[in-house]
């Protein structure tokens, strides 16, 4: 790593404009924060910029459905999301919107570069059309099979399974996720970037150390695929940038969101008066990276690049990709309250423990890393309270008391001071390589030395010995210079830490400082609390999705007796169909086999747990002399039996296949 000055342009992916950000969005901008906050402490020139991704069809409809305009909805959430990241010191340069008229600027500027480079071809292609809402499809609202695969419940433009991309028509099995009908084909006419024509330069450019390993590897069985041909247009009702002299046609989001890199740093650039030439020219030669999760790589590492290339400006120095957040092991779910939002976090815990809890978890590949709770609280109160806050909280007393907060005129180790500093160099090479947990490891490891040289001295029966006063002053000045080097170590992930830490010390901290000496200090105050139990579970609590509940329904407290019971007939049943309620947000429409010469027709709550063709020929327990109910969609003849806490958590009774349709379950 060179001591000279870098000049540098980070960006994190743009979060979507419409929703809110949760703790699964935050470890790409932590990650990202803490390189950035590293870079410039080490006194290098670096801009970190960011922007809401505001277009699209799903915006457009949630806009609709909430009676707002796209732009109210849009202007909510970013400053929503500039808020959330805010109150955890993400610290951006720019934080702007795709929907800007820099993000326009140069959209258009990079398709013309792409028309005139004769990469842009048309072809009238058979598209996915909403009958009902009177809508071509866009690839995010239709659901079916993946064709390579054969995964259920996939998007229309890529599998997340296999990670394969196809185009939506190729689905088995298709459904419209706005209506829940089936679409039609359709024609229309869309433009198409080759992408086989830059497969040269693309091959030659990720394989230049661009790419972490994993990611090289699996771009590479793409080209050998073969590249296809990007789609770039969307016809209207759109809510984006209508494509210049294409009337009724616009860009498809995907081609202006990641300019809406180069818009918000032009932002920047006007308003601070930089040059934005000299980082986004051909020939640039600044350091531009982008933080992006490891299911984006296909669109940051081929269409990008094709895109810069043909309209002459520079591409990126590299990309790094990180993986998922599990919490406990798991994926995130709001039935079990781990599905937990950026604010209500906030609303019971510190920032900076996330951060610090990130970074103890973070490396520099792709393997997703793990929230576990417990783990969560043990960490943050054993390293930073126990191991790291100690250190100060187990001296400062001392000076303030005994010596008028006056530290010593020299170090009573300077040998130990020494080894702190030098061990810098390696912690330096872990942050910029990103491999923060390795820096974390190696921080604590000094913090233990700290507190051992303590625990040797102890200062604690040193004050009731005359004669050792000055040692006492000394042991104690030791013990605040050595907190004062890990601090500026841990700066990058502690800012709010640092603050506290530079107004107790009355001295800025640094990277690898001068140690401090006859130096007054002011009393110390508590500069972290501990974690408890109890905060963890009001947090969770707090991010369980309320099920609803009929008002009319019995309490359960209210017991039948055994004759009540023994009336209920429960019976085999075999789903013959499964299929889609147009204008239910909750309901199937079951057709059971019960073993009579007519199916019956059940109405069933569990759309979001399953799709039809999940359904389709499974057995299951059915309420079979439940009288019929008439509903606004139809009469229900009974009720399928499910357990859980309801949305995704919901699982249908399910018998052995052995079972017949018909069979009375006792």
């Amino acid at each position: 790593m060179t001591n000279t000055t870098r000049k540098i342009l980070v960006t994190s992916a743009l979060p979507y404009a419409n929703g809110s950000i949760h703790l699964g969005h935050l470890v790409e901008y932590i990650q990202t924060d803490i390189w950035v906050r590293f870079q410039k402490m080490r006194g290098h020139q670096c801009y970190y910029v960011c922007a809401d991704d505001a277009h699209g069809t799903p915006i457009m409809l949630r806009a609709q459905k909430e009676g707002k305009t796209p732009e109210q909805l849009i202007a909510h959430f970013q400053a929503e999301h500039y808020a959330d990241f805010t109150d955890f010191f993400i610290n951006f340069d720019n934080y702007h919107s795709t929907h800007s008229p820099e993000n326009q600027y140069y959209a258009n500027i990079i398709y013309q570069g792409l028309s005139d480079g004769g990469y842009i071809t048309r072809s009238v292609i058979r598209q996915f059309y909403d009958p009902t809402k009177k809508m071509f499809l866009p690839d995010r609202f239709i659901h079916g099979e993946c064709p390579h695969c054969g995964a259920s419940d996939q998007y229309g433009d890529h599998c997340e399974k296999c990670s394969k991309t196809y185009s939506p028509t190729a689905l088995k099995n298709p459904v419209s996720v706005i209506s829940g009908t089936t679409p039609i084909e359709k024609d229309s006419e869309h433009l198409f970037v080759t992408l086989a024509d830059f497969e040269s330069m693309l091959s030659d450019w990720i394989s230049s150390g661009t790419l972490q390993s994993e990611m090289h590897h699996k771009l590479k069985e793409w080209f050998a695929e073969g590249l296809q041909s990007w789609d770039i247009s969307r016809d209207a009702p759109y809510f984006g940038f209508e494509i210049p002299n294409e009337p009724g046609k616009y860009f498809y989001v995907w081609l202006d969101a990641p300019v809406g890199y180069i818009a918000s740093f032009k932002k920047l650039c006007d308003r601070e008066h930089l040059d934005f030439d000299e980082f986004w020219a051909e020939e640039s030669k600044t350091e531009l990276y982008h933080f992006i999760g490891k299911d984006i790589i296909y669109f940051h590492a081929l269409f990008w690049p094709a895109m810069l290339s043909a309209a002459k400006f520079r591409k990126p120095t590299a990309i790094f990709a990180h993986g998922f957040l599990t919490v406990d092991g798991q994926k995130m779910s709001k039935s079990r309250g781990t599905f937990i939002n950026a604010r209500t976090y906030l609303k019971h815990l510190k920032p900076e423990y996330l951060r610090y809890y990130f970074a103890a978890k973070l490396g520099n590949g792709i393997e997703d890393i793990d929230l576990n709770l417990a783990d969560f609280l043990q960490r943050v109160n054993s390293d930073l309270v126990g191991k790291f806050v100690n250190i100060a909280s187990r001296c400062a007393g001392f000076i303030t008391k005994h010596f008028k907060g006056k530290l010593s005129s020299k170090l009573a180790n300077p040998m130990l001071y020494q080894n702190f500093i030098r061990e810098g160099t390696q912690i330096a090479i872990a942050y910029d390589e990103r491999d923060y947990n390795k820096a974390m490891r190696d921080i604590m490891a000094l913090a233990d030395r700290a507190n051992q040289y303590i625990d040797e001295h102890k200062p604690w029966l040193m004050v009731k010995q005359e004669n050792s006063q000055s040692e006492l002053q000394a042991v104690c000045s030791q013990g605040l210079n050595l907190f004062r080097v890990l601090m500026g170590y841990l700066s990058p992930i502690l800012p709010l830490m640092t603050k506290s830490v530079e107004k107790f010390l009355v001295s800025p901290i640094v990277w690898q400082p001068e140690p401090l000496l006859s130096h007054t200090i002011k009393p110390f105050k508590p500069l972290m609390i501990r974690i408890n139990q109890k905060q963890i579970d009001a947090m969770l609590e707090d991010s369980k999705e309320t099920l609803e509940t009929s008002s009319t329904a019995e309490p359960v407290s209210k017991l039948i007796n055994y004759d009540d019971f023994a009336k209920v007939d429960l019976r085999i049943a075999r789903i013959i169909k499964a299929e889609y309620v147009e204008g239910a947000k909750k309901l199937l429409r079951l057709s059971l086999d019960v073993g009579e010469k007519t199916p019956r027709t059940v109405f069933a709550g569990i759309k979001d747990a399953y799709t039809p063709k999940q359904l389709t020929g499974k057995l299951t327990v059915m309420v079979a002399n439940l009288a019929p109910r008439k509903m606004p969609f139809g009469m229900s003849e009974g009720m399928v039996l499910a357990a859980g806490p309801g949305k995704k958590d919901l699982f249908i009774l399910t018998p052995d296949e052995g079972a017949q349709p018909g069979m009375r379950v006792k």
